[in-house]
């Protein structure tokens, strides 16, 4: 017999399987997007409110089908599935409420009746939710608990994984992703948060982006005037790839692999490695406006000021964390960095850029702590009451940086600084100006330490396997159409394409590019207004799995 570990993360859906007797992980899939148009949870939120949760929920499960038939195991013989992620993907596959993470304000809750909904733990039988799509009969789901609205199992996994909870000094834990979420503890007391930092961080709404996958460049380190790519291979590990010139993109040294493009960490990296040399002097000005990394491969200042949203919104939370928790700067001590890019970058230049505190005495990197999670609890059933009881006893505050003013005021800083080169000097002014303390000097010597060297473990004889193609093709009925293809030159996904059928014009968008509300390019450059996104249709809207769907959505 199996289990299956999985993790429904922002970014994309991972699992183990696990062969239950020798507990030994057999085979991992992932996916290099998620299904839903997005790069952040908002969106994905934005996106089931307006659509529908039973075509939102019908859309996960036909994503995590395909996951689960990649890993070529037979159903029949899956014994248990474990699911982790934050509320927002939890509640969407398992087709629960979720309008209270939609609506912070108590009274709006009220008047639609969702407040004080409790997120427990829950073991219930596949045929639940799977009847249709997918026939486990001898399987059983376990989805670890909540702390409490926002604060979800994934949140929970990453204060486990680490050693986080038994510290005594002062510690922020963050699992960067689309949507970064973090905690802080200070004695007993847990203040938490999350930041919609957007698919930047992922790699993707870069130019030439991707997620951390075979190919990816995750990393760059000067040699001499020359930089070294560092390329993800098949097995996720970085290879050492060409040695480039980055004004020119000339290839002093050919490697074996090829780059197909840059991945988060790799952004990160070329950002770092650009200021500590000198080649960006201020952010997001490059010299002749780029550099270039490879044939097709080039971060532009575009990219640095996309990226640099990102990388604010992180900052500015974490700095926010310590504020509300009354704090100077100089009190924070330990910080762990978890998920896709907490596990690949390089904590140095992280730290140089901003995106883990470089004031802090000590930075300890792990890898996917969600989908760590999940894997103990398919392979003993009870760590779910310890996990539960731990929830129960966790007492957080969680801080909504939507409506906090520190964050708001710190976040413009970050914008201005990152799209509009505002000097550090004139940063800091503004933190004086909003009577916060100043930035102390960067640690010298900070203790580093990595404790995961790939983001999730897969079998050691096995390669990863990509699960392509998992979205949905969704159509915008478009009257006033031209067909001149500006949206689909403007999309930086590829994701859209015009069409004309039966004399009729549409945009066929595939969700699983789309970046969502987050983005919509597309409408903006459409010289007529004829995208409005306000009624879509879905083609195969009555073929999804198990379901019987309405084709006329309101998105």
């Amino acid at each position: 017999m199996y289990g299956i570990a999985l993790d429904l993360g922002t970014s994309g859906f991972r699992a183990h399987l696990i062969d239950m007797d020798s507990k030994k992980t057999v085979r991992t899939a992932m996916t290099m997007r998620h299904p839903l148009p997005g790069g952040n949870v908002i969106d994905h939120l934005d996106f089931a409110l307006e659509v529908g949760e039973e075509v939102t929920h019908c859309i996960i499960m036909d994503a995590v089908k395909k996951v689960i038939e990649t890993l070529e195991v037979n159903p029949a013989e899956i014994e248990k599935l474990a699911v982790c992620g934050n509320p927002i993907q939890l509640s969407l596959f398992q087709k629960s409420e979720i309008r209270d993470l939609a609506y912070a304000g108590k009274n709006m809750q009220k008047s639609l009746g969702v407040e004080n909904v409790i997120r427990k733990a829950r073991v219930f039988p596949a045929s639940e939710i799977f009847e249709g799509i997918l026939d486990m009969p001898n399987c059983k789901i376990i989805v670890p608990p909540a702390i409490a609205h926002e604060i979800g199992a994934d949140a929970l996994a990453m204060m486990i994984e680490t050693d986080f909870l038994n510290q005594e000094e002062v510690s922020i834990v963050t699992d960067y992703g689309t949507n970064a979420e973090m905690a802080i503890k200070v004695g007993d007391r847990i203040i938490t948060g999350s930041a919609a930092a957007g698919p930047a961080i992922e790699g993707q709404g870069i130019s030439c982006g991707m997620v951390a996958s075979p190919g990816a460049i995750s990393d760059v380190n000067p040699e001499g005037a020359y930089w070294r790519l560092t390329v993800l291979d098949e097995r996720m590990e970085g290879q050492p790839g060409d040695l480039i010139d980055p004004f020119t993109g000339e290839v002093k040294e050919k490697s074996w692999i090829d780059a197909m493009g840059i991945t988060g960490t790799g952004v990160i990296a070329v950002i770092s490695v650009a200021m500590e040399t000198g080649l960006m002097e201020q952010p997001p000005k490059l010299p002749n406006g780029k550099l270039i990394l490879g044939k097709g491969i080039e971060i532009t200042e575009k990219d640095i000021a996309e990226a640099g949203k990102a990388i604010g919104a992180i900052r500015a939370a974490q700095l926010t964390l310590i504020l509300e928790a009354g704090l100077p700067f100089e009190a924070l001590e330990n910080v762990y960095m978890s998920g896709a890019t907490g596990t690949y970058v390089d904590a140095r230049k992280a730290r140089k850029i901003g995106s883990c505190p470089d004031f802090s005495k000590k930075s300890v990197q792990f890898g996917n702590t969600s989908i760590a999670l999940a894997r103990e609890l398919v392979l003993d059933d009870s760590r779910l009451d310890e996990v539960t009881t731990l929830a129960r006893s966790i007492t957080a505050d969680h801080l909504m940086m939507a409506t906090c003013a520190t964050f708001k005021n710190i976040y413009v800083c970050e914008l201005s600084y990152w799209t509009e080169g505002m000097p550090m000097k004139k940063y800091e002014k503004f933190m004086k100006r909003y009577k916060y303390p100043s930035f102390p000097e960067p640690t010298r010597d900070p203790k580093l330490e990595r404790r995961a060297t790939k983001d999730i473990e897969g079998p050691e004889s096995a390669v990863i396997d990509i699960v392509e193609n998992i979205g949905t093709v969704i159509e915008i009925s478009l009257e006033e159409c031209l067909l001149c293809g500006r949206c689909s030159e403007e999309c930086p996904e590829n994701a859209l394409t015009t069409i004309e059928r039966n004399g009729k014009r549409f945009a066929s968008c595939i969700t699983q590019n789309c970046l969502g509300t987050s983005c919509r390019r597309c409408a903006e450059a459409c010289p007529v207004n004829a995208i409005d996104f306000k009624n879509v249709a879905m083609p195969g809207a009555d073929e999804l799995p198990g379901r019987d769907v309405s084709e006329e959505l309101a998105y």
